[in-house]
């Protein structure tokens, strides 16, 4: 009996004991996680928010990082394509038209390639066949305008001797024969360059044509890349996007005609001659930004130069800037920003950035690919296509179709 007791005695003992160390173990916990919920209401509700859209835009930007290394990567082959497409923006309403007229589809797409290729190579034909046949007289011409200038600087306010134009001109000479290496590896460059150029130009017009054929079926095939609850928003963002892609194009042939109707007009009422084949050498280069524009401004200047004297040349310099400034600042950022329905500011920043990014490409497709982003992500944020039924699986019609595999259940 005494030592059931003692038993439950100590039993009773260890219970109080347990339970002591559980309540000592608990108000320790507690008392270490008191800091820690200090700590975290002690952070603003701004700061929390802040943090939250800090790893989110460092995560989206991380994404177009990546995105952005792998079109510089793959600059060969995304450039002729993007060039495709905008051929297309203009060619695919035209072969729309002759095909709602009751031509044949193939007839159609054929008149529409044919027609753009005989367009370029007549503009290219006449601007140059215009310069070859006035090549004779701009050599002499260059050599009596350097003979006058020569002249000029010997009795000129320079008082330069005829000993100094000889050593400078030697010196460009040795200058040029010691860089012969530089010369010849610029050389092979430029073949490289030409290579890729003819590659990029046969990608383009195998592109294009493609478009023109099955540019529906192309497209229908992206959306049914994406799961079905997505398709109707690629769909309608997507048709959006090519509106507005087409807007472009027309705006940018109609602010290429301005500057060549300005600059050639400029060039006629001065009397410099060549003014048709510099018309068409700037309507040309009005689509390649920067380069295009300084090149062809440069060679109106020089041809004035060459037969009217500094006087006429300046004058030229003045209207090629005029032109161009006013291309730059009033019918780009207005007409352009109306036309793909983005602020003139934002013109303006996304042909910088694009420049900054990617040089003379990254101008050129800076503009198109804001506004065709702009609308798809106005459009998919509206949320009009939340009513929108997706596109049903397009049917397999064009023969080009024939040699892409199909899995069985699935859907394009």
């Amino acid at each position: 009996m005494t030592e059931a007791k003692g038993t439950s005695r100590a039993r009773r003992l260890r219970a109080r004991r347990s339970s002591t160390s559980e309540r000592a173990a608990e108000r320790a916990a507690q008392h270490d996680a008191e800091p820690m919920r200090d700590a975290a209401a002690s952070v603003p509700f701004g700061m929390r928010v802040a943090a939250a859209w800090s790893w989110r835009l460092l995560l989206v930007g991380g994404v177009l990082a990546v995105v952005i290394f792998l079109v510089i990567q793959l600059r060969l082959v995304i450039i002729p394509v993007l060039v495709a497409i905008l051929i297309s923006a203009l060619l695919v309403p035209f072969s729309q038209f002759l095909q709602r007229h009751r031509w044949p589809k193939g007839l159609a797409v054929a008149a529409a390639m044919v027609a753009t290729l005989a367009f370029v190579g007549g503009l290219f034909t006449l601007g140059i066949s215009q310069i070859v046949r006035g090549s004779a007289d701009l050599a002499a011409q260059s050599v009596v305008a350097w003979e006058n200038f020569r002249e000029w600087l010997l009795e000129g306010p320079l008082h330069v001797t005829s000993d100094q134009i000889d050593q400078f001109v030697q010196q460009v000479v040795e200058t040029a024969q010691s860089e012969s290496g530089v010369l010849v590896s610029g050389a092979l460059s430029v073949s490289s360059s030409i290579g890729h150029f003819l590659a990029g130009l046969l990608l383009a017009l195998f592109a294009t044509l493609f478009i023109l054929i099955d540019g529906r079926g192309i497209w229908n095939w992206i959306v049914g890349i994406f799961p079905r609850t997505a398709r109707a928003a690629i769909d309608g963002a997507g048709r959006a996007g090519w509106a507005t892609l087409e807007n472009f194009v027309r705006v940018q042939i109609f602010v290429a005609a301005i500057d060549a109707i300005g600059i050639g007009l400029g060039a006629l009422l001065l009397g410099v001659p060549l003014a048709i084949p510099i018309a068409v050498l700037v309507f040309l280069g009005s689509f390649i930004p920067i380069v295009g524009a300084v090149v062809t401004g440069a060679l109106a200047v020089f041809v004035a130069l060459v037969y009217e004297g500094w006087g006429i040349a300046l004058a030229m310099l003045g209207v090629v800037l005029l032109v161009q400034q006013v291309e730059g600042h009033v019918l780009q950022p207005l007409i352009m920003g109306t036309a793909v329905k983005v602020h003139p500011l934002g013109v303006v920043v996304a042909v910088a950035t694009g420049s900054l990014l990617a040089g003379i490409p990254g101008a050129l497709f800076a503009v198109p690919v804001a506004a065709v982003a702009n609308v798809m992500i106005m459009y998919i944020s509206g949320g009009s296509w939340k009513d929108a039924q997706p596109p049903p699986p397009a049917e397999i019609r064009s023969p080009l179709w024939r040699t892409v595999p199909q899995r069985p259940g699935y859907g394009r």
